[in-house]
């Protein structure tokens, strides 16, 4: 049972499982001691695993006392150790003393069958359970972040999504974007929301509609927002048809648009493609209102904001009439995502109304 091929098969299961060789050795360290009292009954052992020596030593393990104690002061102490007569120790170790510990050699491969295939049947759950409680910790630590996943599996109504650290989770339809279309073995980036723990494996509900990951995967192709010199103000979304989001430069050196389009867009780029396609219009935040409510109506042109509502946070502006049908967007989505986005109400008015009802001069 215990050669060199076993040390190298507890590595490739530590790798294949995303633990340490350390922990598979912990796990069948518990194994064997269990599996050594099913042999020897309520007796104390030492297990050593020594990869160097290739080799697993057991240790019966007794505590040398003059006089043996009875089975309720026994049964009083925490962990007991088992104990051994001066005269019976002296016939181990001839200078054994009262108070010395002795630790005898036990050959594992005198345990019985069944006790070996307990040990096999604890270190494969143990090293699962390892799987798991690693598997736990580590996404909840990335709750709230955006992870790279494999699709392992595709049905008409979910997507079975591989996360690494053995771990897996179920992307419903109604999570995916209108515009995903995955194969088996496709990679994609999703934003975990909620780590749960669970009987099995850990429950992992992860997002592609969410508007967070959006503003994870600008952080994660715009340096600029990753170190704060720029941030996001607002932001709005259509999941898998457009995005509207205001920026801010903290550097008036730093072009905010700018930064994150890219040189020929190559940023922004990066990011319609990690949302297959999705449109992502971005427009700079100002805290004048009137500037904030004009830009964040882009593409359309503003030809003036002709109140505001500092209360209410309300707002009526106007535009040119050719622009009219612009500024509102297809059923309503520009200015809903401009007033979502730069938390103002946006009423809209065409210039010949505007001028019509006496407002604009």
């Amino acid at each position: 049972m215990i050669n060199k091929k076993f040390f190298e098969s507890a590595k490739e299961l530590a790798e294949e499982r995303g633990i340490t060789v350390e922990d598979v050795y912990e796990i069948i360290k518990d194994g064997l001691k269990k599996s050594f009292k099913r042999e020897y009954g309520n007796e104390s052992c030492e297990i050593v695993v020594d990869p160097v020596k290739t080799e697993i030593l057991c240790y019966s393990v007794k505590k040398v006392v003059e006089e043996l104690s009875d089975a309720e002061t026994l049964a009083l102490e925490e962990n007991p150790i088992k104990e051994i007569t001066l005269e019976e120790a002296k016939q181990i170790k001839k200078n054994a003393k009262v108070g010395d510990i002795i630790k005898q050699v036990v050959d594992i491969k005198e345990f019985s069958r069944t006790s070996i295939g307990a040990t096999k049947n604890m270190t494969v759950q143990g090293v699962r359970q390892k799987q798991r409680a690693q598997a736990f910790d580590h996404f909840k630590d990335m709750e709230g972040e955006m992870v790279t996943a494999t699709v392992a599996n595709v049905n008409d109504k979910y997507v079975i999504l591989d996360l690494g650290y053995g771990a897996t989770s179920t992307l419903s339809n109604r999570e995916l974007l209108p515009t995903d279309n995955f194969s088996i073995g496709d990679t994609l980036r999703v934003y975990i929301k909620k780590v749960e723990e669970s009987t099995k494996d850990p429950k992992i509900t992860v997002s592609r509609i969410d508007k967070e990951l959006v503003k994870r995967l600008m952080e994660n192709y715009i340096p600029e927002i990753k170190d704060g010199t720029i941030e996001i103000k607002g932001i709005a979304r259509d999941p898998g048809d457009r995005t509207k989001i205001a920026l801010y430069s903290n550097d008036s050196n730093v072009d905010a648009i700018g930064s994150c389009v890219g040189e020929a867009g190559s940023r922004i780029k990066q990011i319609v493609d990690a949302l297959n396609g999705e449109k992502v219009d971005l427009y700079k935040w100002s805290e004048n209102p009137e500037e904030l409510i004009t830009n964040s109506l882009q593409p359309a042109s503003v030809t003036k904001v002709i109140s505001i509502d500092e209360k209410t946070k309300s707002s009526v502006v106007a535009v040119p009439d050719d622009h009219l049908s612009l500024a509102i967007g297809k059923q309503g989505q520009n200015v809903r995502l401009a007033v979502q986005s730069c938390g103002w109400k946006i009423d809209i008015l065409p210039v010949s109304k505007a001028y019509e009802e006496g407002k604009l001069i």
